[in-house]
């Protein structure tokens, strides 16, 4: 399947809903209190994106082949999910760490990004790991350039998580974003450099690298979404959508709350 290259209008679409999905997660950051329930968080997303947004919540119902319709606004993954946490009546606990991943459809295109969040204080190794994985996809971003390639994307992803003794999931992997919630190409989390598709200005992909404090296996729920580790270690998770530019790259996931980029 070939790469789809924005338009300057397509770009400008992806800008607007790359905002909106910042913004949401914005919205949603003081609601991340000990005694909420992820349910909770998923009722005020849902609210926000409909009522105020005015956009639709890309997750709800959404049902790719071989699976049930996903049944929430957005996903909620606490402490050992490692992606794709379905929200319950599960309560946020002190010393906590949830990742929220929201995608929203504004006019037709597709917003995409997800946060980290630290539920009172976390331990040190959480909050190692929580800043392990936001620097390796700030790596991964800044690899982006037309001539490049995704190996480079994901090898340095990789090689930075692996040199601070964490493991990255294999299983999972970024996309190509647009129109359609994925698109090609695949943005595979580790690799090695030069090999994998040249980057061209106008992709737009996004970077979602999931990394384990312990070892990288996983394994599936009975709710078949909810992807935890095998061996019950931590997991992180960032997420940005990323437009490939003469100059490099552009997050367009940004918004007046968002956390600066890694040093």
């Amino acid at each position: 399947m070939p790469v789809p290259i924005k338009s300057h209008a397509d770009i400008a679409k992806m800008r607007v809903a790359g905002r909106l999905a910042s913004e949401l997660l914005d919205y949603l950051t003081p609601f991340v209190q000990p005694g909420v329930t992820t349910a909770e968080i998923d009722r005020i997303a849902h609210a926000y994106q409909v009522d105020v947004q005015k956009v639709v919540p890309a997750t709800l119902n959404y049902a790719p082949p071989g699976h049930r319709p996903y049944p929430a606004s957005i996903c909620t993954s606490v402490n050992h999910v490692v992606c794709h946490g379905v929200p319950g009546d599960k309560t946020l606990k002190p010393g906590d760490i949830l990742n929220i991943d929201v995608t929203v459809i504004k006019d037709g295109w597709h917003g995409d990004s997800s946060r980290m969040f630290c539920v009172g204080t976390p331990s040190i190794q959480a909050r190692r790991l929580v800043e392990i994985t936001y620097e390796a996809m700030w790596r991964g971003i800044r690899a982006i350039r037309p001539g490049a390639h995704l190996g480079d994307i994901g090898h340095s992803i990789q090689k930075f998580a692996e040199s601070r003794h964490c493991s990255v999931v294999r299983e999972f992997c970024g996309h190509g974003i647009g129109r359609q919630f994925h698109e090609e190409p695949q943005v595979l989390h580790y690799g090695r450099p030069g090999t994998g598709l040249a980057l061209e200005p106008g992709m737009i992909f996004t970077i979602e690298p999931m990394i384990n404090a312990g070892r990288a296996a996983i394994r599936a729920l009975a709710d078949g979404w909810t992807i935890v580790t095998a061996d019950h270690s931590l997991s992180a998770q960032w997420e940005h959508t990323v437009l490939v530019t003469a100059d490099g790259p552009e997050v367009l996931t940004t918004s007046a709350g968002a956390p600066p980029p890694a040093a």
